[in-house]
This record gives structure tokens, C-alpha cells and sequence, in this order.
């Protein structure tokens, strides 16, 4: 079922309404990532948009660079640097100073561009789109190993390009695709031997579909003589839980509505339909969404494992559908409960805790033995004591 360690992580687009005060909700962006480090967390994969007015991080480097120096352990990663709209020299070049300025903490995620609105202002046709990455990877993956590239597009051209430095991390800086239905990422993915985000939905329709897409990947990396893993696949889902599913049906009033409406009127794919007047009703039946306890967050996950076959990595969209303290309290409460189910956490615990309990009446007895020896030795010794002194 993937790992025997489930890491833990979000994908931080990020979604802020258009009432937010944008500074702020950046800021509160960058304090997510220190308290989810704080608590644990494995990974944070940072977008880049820029069009539709939520999804306000134009630059995830930018935004990495300082989360960098504000955490200490969780792994930050482009999710994803879309690779159509960059010189993919200059892309890969910000990526390797990244890596060493993270002494290794940075991932590299690409894709070909989600936002339509954002290639249109660039004048590119969507159409070209996935060919562009595609162009864009063929370049790159020479480049983080070290060779001299030289290429001709009729959107970028490379003369005797080589990187200045290495990457920090070995062999390479850890690099995924992102992919959603389009087969061209899991395609892309095998091609070079890279990580898998899949970002399409987990109903049980979309889970086939995730599926069928990791079977692409392993078959295509098998012919290019790489090798993938799914410990570098990654799967993205909807998530809120709290104390109670009362309590988190009632949290979820305050963004969701605004987040499906954003997807109904900017996005390509509509994830609540305009028909439906109950979200979290429809979200939830359709298995696109857990919204309740940390008990529903397990079984959901777990239902994604055996939809999937397994994966390494569990990721949440960072959707702000709660305020900002039952945000906290819902990644406090995946930490506490959640993910050390799926980490084996309490195991070597729970044998201790057992084998205690099994043997405690004899522990006891001996301990009680132990005392009543001490008992009768100094009961013996005060004898002793006062026949001496008749």
C-alpha cells in the first residue's frame, strides 16, 4: 500500500477570497508553513498563478526563499513551476541555488500551467502547452546532471548552456509532475524518473483514473530504462476535521462556498456544480472530500490507498475554508491523531503498553515482595537492636 511511513504535507495554491486583505493572507500563508513545521508535517508544495484573483503566489521561489529561513525541517517544494512560461535555463538555474540554500530542503515541481487565463495573457495557446513542458524537461534533466545543453524551440533557444553549480542534493535535486486526467505528466514523469503529483480529485472515478496514470508512469519509465517509486507519488485531497462533524460542517461556512465558486466561475473544472445547494453533502458522498472527525480523516485515507494502490505521500489542498484558528486546529488534530496511524508512530508503544499489562500482576507481586523483604529486614534489625540493649 505505498510506504510503511505515510508522509504528511499540503499544497498551498494558495486560495484567498477577494474580501482578504492580500498582504495578510500572505503572511498568514507563511505562518501556516511555520506551524505546520512546527507540528511535523513532511512537505508544503507552493503554486504559481497568476490570473483569477485567489491564487495570489506568483513566485513559489520567491515565497520558498523566505519560507526557508522560517522553518527547520519540512521540505518545501514548486507546486508547480509552470514550465511553459519560463526560459526553462533560468527555471532550473533558480531551482539548484534554491537546493543549496535549503541545504537540500527544496523540491522541484512542474507542470505545463493550470490557470487558461494565465497563458492567454502570455499569448500562449493551451494547445502547446503540454509540448512546451514536455520541450522544457528534455532541457532541464541534462542540465541538473551536469551536461552542456544546447537546444531550438520555437519558444526557447539554449547555446552551450551548463549549470554553474551542481545540485546540493544527490544525484539531483528531487524533482515530480504534476498530473491530473491528461496522461502527459504520468508520460513525462516515467520519461525522466521523477515523482508523480496527482492533483485530479480522489473519487472513486478519479482514483481509477490516478491509477491508470501511475501504471503510464511505471510502464514509461520501464522503457526508458529509469526507475519510480511510489514514494515519490504524491496525492492531492480535500480536507477539514475538528473535535466533532458538527463542529467542522459548521467551520467549513465560512470559505467554502467562496472556494467552489472560484472553481465554478474561473477555473476549467467545476468541482461543486452550480445545482448542487449542499457542498459539503456532495463533496463528502462523492469521496472528493473528508469533513468531520480525525476518525472520517483515517478511513478517508485509507480509502485512497486502496483506491490507488498506495502512495507516499498524503497532501491537502490548503483551501482557507475555515477561519484561521480552525485551520490550526484542524492540522493540529491530523498530527495528533491521524498521522501516527499511518507512520507507525505507537507501535513499539503499544507492545511495551501490552506486554506491561500482561505481565503487570506479576510485576506487582514481585515489587510487592520486594517492599515487604525491606519491611521485614529493618523489622529484624530494630529487634535485633533491642535485645542488644537489654
Amino acid at each position: 500500500m505505498g510506504t510503511d511511513r505515510l508522509r504528511f504535507g499540503i499544497f498551498l495554491a494558495p486560495f484567498h477570497a477577494l474580501e482578504e486583505n492580500p498582504t495578510n493572507a500572505i503572511d498568514r500563508d507563511m505562518e501556516l508553513v511555520e506551524h505546520l513545521d512546527h507540528l511535523g508535517y513532511d512537505e508544503v508544495w507552493v503554486g504559481e498563478h497568476h490570473s483569477g484573483g485567489f491564487e495570489i503566489i506568483a513566485s513559489p521561489e520567491v515565497f520558498i526563499a523566505g519560507a526557508v529561513e522560517r522553518t527547520r525541517h519540512i521540505r518545501l517544494g514548486t507546486g508547480v513551476v509552470s514550465l511553459p512560461y519560463h526560459h526553462p535555463f533560468m527555471t532550473v538555474d533558480r531551482m539548484i541555488q534554491l537546493d543549496h540554500q535549503s541545504r537540500g530542503r527544496v523540491m522541484f515541481g512542474v507542470g505545463p500551467g493550470a490557470l487558461v487565463g494565465d497563458a492567454f495573457r502570455m499569448g500562449i495557446d493551451p494547445v502547446d502547452q503540454r509540448r512546451r513542458m514536455n520541450e522544457a524537461l528534455d532541457a532541464i534533466m541534462p542540465l541538473v546532471n551536469g551536461e552542456v545543453v544546447s537546444a531550438k524551440t520555437d519558444w526557447f533557444e539554449m547555446r552551450e548552456c551548463q549549470l554553474q553549480l551542481p545540485s546540493y542534493t544527490r544525484p539531483h535535486i528531487e524533482m515530480a509532475v504534476a498530473c491530473a486526467r491528461s496522461p502527459s505528466g504520468a508520460l513525462a514523469a516515467g520519461k525522466h524518473g521523477l515523482g508523480m503529483l496527482s492533483i485530479g480529485g480522489t473519487s472513486e472515478e478519479a482514483l481509477a483514473h490516478h491509477a491508470n496514470n501511475w501504471r503510464l508512469c511505471e510502464e514509461t519509465a520501464a522503457e526508458y530504462g529509469k526507475t519510480v517509486t511510489r514514494e515519490n507519488w504524491r496525492v492531492v485531497t480535500l480536507a477539514h476535521i475538528a473535535d466533532t462533524r458538527e463542529e467542522a460542517i459548521e467551520n467549513v461556512k465560512f470559505g467554502l462556498d467562496k472556494w467552489a465558486q472560484y472553481f465554478r466561475e474561473i477555473t476549467t473544472f467545476p468541482i461543486v456544480p452550480p445545482d448542487i445547494d449542499n457542498a459539503v453533502e456532495y463533496l463528502t458522498s462523492n469521496q472528493m472530500a473528508v469533513i468531520g472527525t480525525p476518525d472520517d480523516a483515517i478511513r478517508h485515507i485509507e480509502k485512497l490507498q486502496e483506491g490507488t494502490g498506495g502512495f507516499g505521500a498524503y497532501l491537502e489542498l490548503a483551501h482557507n475554508w475555515a477561519d484561521w484558528n480552525a485551520t490550526k486546529r484542524h492540522y493540529e488534530l491530523m498530527s495528533r491523531h491521524v498521522a501516527p496511524h499511518f507512520q507507525n508512530l505507537n507501535e513499539l508503544r503499544r507492545t511495551s503498553y501490552d506486554y506491561s499489562h500482561t505481565n503487570r500482576d506479576v510485576f506487582v507481586s514481585r515489587a510487592q515482595e520486594a517492599v515487604q523483604a525491606e519491611i521485614d529486614k529493618q523489622a529484624q534489625k530494630e529487634n535485633v537492636n533491642g535485645k542488644a540493649a537489654e
